[in-house]
């Protein structure tokens, strides 16, 4: 209960919100659609888009 108390206070403090939050990591999201090539494998960006996904589906439950 504490780490998800912690975890609200970090986003509230920094973002304002979960939704705040949210919109920035699905800017992000949307950014890494624009790399270079060769900048990281595509195994590795689609793996961080994922993450960064479920991230911002657990912040909207």
């Amino acid at each position: 209960m504490e780490k998800d108390e912690t975890f609200k206070e970090w986003i509230e403090d920094g973002y304002g919100s979960p939704e705040k939050l949210a919109q920035i990591l699905e800017m992000g999201i949307f950014m890494l659609f624009f790399l270079e090539e060769d900048t990281f494998s595509r195994r590795e960006v689609q793996d961080v888009v994922e993450a960064m996904k479920g991230i911002v589906i657990e912040l909207r439950v």
